[in-house]
């Protein structure tokens, strides 16, 4: 079996290769191509993955390339990691949203659309490649906004699903808290890529029992707090919104404390030098700590699971991924791409039926999925009015001034990466 990474020497690598290094038996990979336009880094990332398969006895042969045609080619399964415009783009996204009192992060609101505007044309460009060169391979996108680049592969006839951490890490999490492992904790998760609730916890599959109010009311303090929500609100819910729902349900909130503190990407940049300090050194032979702290946690597991199911390996028969609604969610239309638990094999995904959903979180999805609409549109045809459309229709913005300045500032910021502008 082959594996292609696009954008393998990013920082997050390693703890991928951990993973595939771990779970060898669910994914035996024979070759793992890593692909990266920056040759320095992608040098010290494949020295360290070469080391860490070496340290846990993986017997595949790992490769690294620049060369992307070459780096795809007969391989069984694409994932792909890339951020165009590197952290100096994110940290972009991050701050100039905040001079007009709206959030800034980068795959929600302002700074979400620029990402998505940058990175849809690339991916597109990427993935025709690898279709020419290999029709038969699966792409696994992990690119952010998931949804919006995964909405735009599958349109374009792609054989693709999308992959997000935020379930797997609900899974971890209640497993933990409620002592049993996580394979026994089944999810009723539902929404768009980073706009999602977990409305059931079923202790061992999909028909299990609801453990969901026992599990608020016996440790709500600590989900709450791991959400940066009051405890309160989540009693009221009585369902987990993901972290990223504080971006909408505290927006205010959220906007003082990012104007009172150093950017995400500013950190993550900082944490990136270090990291790659680190992989420099030829003793270290597995991943550090201090990756824990810069994202993506079980990451690894997620993808080796989604692509030992969809190459007809030995994956969990349900997952959750970004895939085509198709009828899943009836107020939604059926090319919208939802985040959902959903039955994965060769054939790709097919989603479990969801129960009614509440007003309340159909009405969010609703005007997301419409905002993704127009922001896909945006990234496809370019164009000032298009991109103020998708600023004006996101919950996070809404007022035609704020989305008047918000279209200067995204093409001032990112001119280099917009072939229209």
């Amino acid at each position: 079996m082959k594996l292609t990474v696009v954008g393998g020497g990013s920082t997050y690598t390693p703890e991928l290769i951990d993973g595939f290094a771990r779970l060898r038996d669910t994914l035996p990979i024979e070759e793992l191509v890593l692909v990266d336009p920056a040759a320095e880094r992608l040098e010290l990332v494949g020295g360290l993955a070469r080391r860490i398969f070496a340290r846990q006895g993986h017997p595949g042969r790992i490769v690294t390339t620049s060369d992307l045609d070459a780096g795809v080619e007969g391989a069984d399964a694409v994932l792909l990691q890339l951020r165009v415009g590197g952290q100096a783009a994110r940290q972009q996204d991050e701050t100039w949203p905040l001079e007009c009192g709206c959030v800034g992060q980068e795959t929600t609101g302002a700074g979400g659309l620029a990402k998505a505007l940058r990175t849809v044309p690339v991916v597109l460009d990427i993935a025709e490649r690898v279709r020419r060169t290999n029709p038969n391979a699966w792409i696994i996108d992990f690119t952010n906004p998931v949804g919006i680049v995964t909405r735009a592969l599958l349109q374009a006839g792609h054989k693709t699903v999308g992959l997000c951490n935020v379930a797997i890490g609900f899974q971890r999490k209640f497993a933990g808290l409620l002592g049993v492992s996580p394979a026994d904790v089944h999810l009723d998760h539902v929404g768009l890529n980073h706009l999602t609730w977990e409305t059931g916890v079923r202790l061992g599959g999909p028909e299990g029992e609801n453990v969901l109010p026992k599990l608020l009311a016996e440790h709500g303090e600590a989900v709450a707090d791991d959400l940066r929500l009051p405890r309160t609100i989540v009693d009221r819910l009585g369902v987990v919104p993901s972290y990223y729902l504080r971006y909408y349900y505290a927006h205010d909130e959220v906007v003082r404390e990012l104007r009172t503190k150093p950017s995400r990407a500013a950190e993550v940049a900082e944490m990136e030098r270090q990291l790659l300090t680190m992989y420099s050194d030829p003793a270290l032979d597995e991943k550090p700590e201090l990756l824990a702290q810069r994202g993506g946690a079980y990451y690894s597991e997620a993808a080796v699971d989604l692509a030992a199911s969809l190459l007809g390996g030995g994956g969990s028969p349900y997952q959750v991924v970004n895939t085509y609604n198709k009828g899943t969610l009836p107020f939604l239309p059926d090319d919208a791409v939802i985040e959902v638990q959903a039955a994965i094999g060769s054939n790709g995904p097919s989603p479990l039926p969801v129960p009614a959903v509440d007003p309340l979180y159909a009405g969010l999805m609703a005007n997301v999925t419409a905002y993704e609409d127009l922001a896909l549109e945006a990234a496809l045809r370019g164009g000032r009015d298009r991109v103020f459309r998708a600023l004006l229709s996101h919950p996070l913005v809404g007022q035609y001034e704020y989305a008047d300045a918000l279209t200067d500032q995204l093409i001032a910021h990112n001119r280099e990466h917009l072939a229209w502008a």
